[in-house]
């Protein structure tokens, strides 16, 4: 118990020490710069140091959440997850890059990166536990929502680091693990980048993959119209990024839209156009259905992570792959879009349909990484401090609230009420 005791303030110190450094960003021209000279044992030598601070400046995040949460089990198995990879990692401190070492390290990050396979899913779910219990007041939600985005970011760059280093240089072990896990290493590849990845390939996977699911659940489908700049057509249209991170978007984008479609035409569903434009500054992807469109009241509601619009799949329903579900998917697209500077916009007309856009640095010394950093700035988000409103009346206020105000207002100033 007393060795136990020992590790633990060890591995305590060494938090504190690397949560004292900010994480060092880069950018795609970066990372394929390196790739293209790959050196194993600078690549070591970096990631030995830059892991450990992106983990301790998000584990330092996770201790200051709402005590109500950070009690649900769920959350207290990802808290675990952090400190066994934090510590694994930090083992190799002052171990000097020779083979052996170098092969080890590649073995762990492998290991890690299956390790912290199911965070978002495990999250998702200490979070759903905590509102089960209605123990969510308005301050302790946006605590965890800026959290959630904070936490999922720094997993997409954790991963995207750990990705690049085993596609380079795990050989067989990396080469086969990635091919499990979809990120097969196509040749002209630099890790997990592709600098010409289609942007009409990647469209179309994602359009085939979501209709694959949408045809099983409502046996029918829209169909995909492609446009360039505004004029049908389907010649590549290659950009320097990661086609993971891109389909991740498009095939969520797909399947919503999909479903709204699906239930507001019923028998002859209209086609879901796809617009590509290739600007100086952006590669803009605008996604345009006729699916009914979103109310503006509950347009802001879209990217928080305790918003869902479809119901939450039963678990007996966990074997098959749901069209929509817990809620995440647009939050995590948008952190996949910005995580390279980009971002995903919504625009919807209710009673017609909606447009989103994907916007893609075209530039790939432009396209750095996002990060979060730990600091006092980002402390005060999880104090929330009680405010008065300075505006009259919420966008999202319901009628019963407008109704008390009224009659609030009547009884303080019935002159006023009433003599205009």
């Amino acid at each position: 118990m007393r060795l136990a005791g020992t590790i633990f303030t060890n591995v305590t110190k060494m938090l504190d020490f690397y949560s004292q450094f900010n994480p060092s960003p880069l950018s795609i021209k970066q990372f394929i710069d390196f790739g293209l000279n790959a050196c194993e044992r600078k690549s070591f030598l970096f990631l030995r140091k830059e892991l450990p601070v992106r983990l301790a400046n998000i584990m330092k995040e996770i201790a200051l959440l709402p005590e109500n949460l950070l009690r649900m089990p769920s959350v207290g198995m990802v808290n675990q997850w952090y400190e066994r990879s934090f510590e694994e990692i930090i083992q190799f401190e002052k171990m000097e890059p020779e083979q052996p070492v170098l092969t080890q390290f590649c073995e762990r990050l492998i290991h890690i990166r299956n390790r912290h396979a199911d965070v978002v899913q495990t999250m998702a779910q200490g979070v759903l536990e905590l509102k089960e219990s209605h123990e969510v007041d308005p301050g302790t939600e946006n605590s965890i929502q800026y959290f959630l985005d904070r936490f999922y970011m720094s997993r997409i760059s954790i991963r995207m680091l750990i990705n690049q280093h085993t596609l380079l240089f795990g050989e067989q072990i990396g080469a086969k693990q990635a091919s499990v896990n979809g990120m097969g290493n196509g040749g002209r590849h630099i890790g997990s980048i592709d600098p010409a990845c289609d942007v009409v390939a990647v469209v179309r996977d994602a359009y085939e993959n979501a209709r694959f699911l949408c045809d099983r659940y409502y046996l029918a489908s829209p169909e995909l119209e492609l446009l360039q700049n505004g004029v049908s057509s389907d010649r590549p249209m290659p950009i320097v990024y990661v086609p993971s991170h891109l389909y991740h978007m498009l095939f969520e984008l797909f399947k919503n839209a999909m479903r709204a479609v699906m239930e507001t035409h019923e028998n002859a569903p209209p086609p879901i156009q796809v617009n590509l434009v290739n600007g100086k500054e952006d590669v803009s992807v605008k996604m345009s259905d006729r699916g009914g469109g979103i109310p503006r009241s509950v347009s802001d509601l879209l990217f928080k992570y305790m918003y869902s619009t479809a119901p939450q799949p039963s678990k007996s329903d966990s074997h098959t792959v749901p069209l929509a579900g817990y809620g995440y998917g647009l939050p995590i697209s948008r952190l996949y879009a910005r995580y390279f500077h980009g971002d995903l916009v919504l625009m919807s007309c209710e009673g017609y349909g909606t447009d989103a856009v994907i916007y893609l640095k075209a530039l790939s010394n432009e396209a750095n990484e996002l990060l979060p950093v730990f600091n006092r700035t980002s402390s005060k988000f999880y104090r929330p401090v009680p405010t008065l409103a300075d505006w009259s009346a919420s966008l999202n206020t319901g009628s019963n609230s407008q109704c008390t105000r009224t009659k609030n207002r009547e009884k303080l100033s019935p002159s006023i009420s009433h003599g205009l």
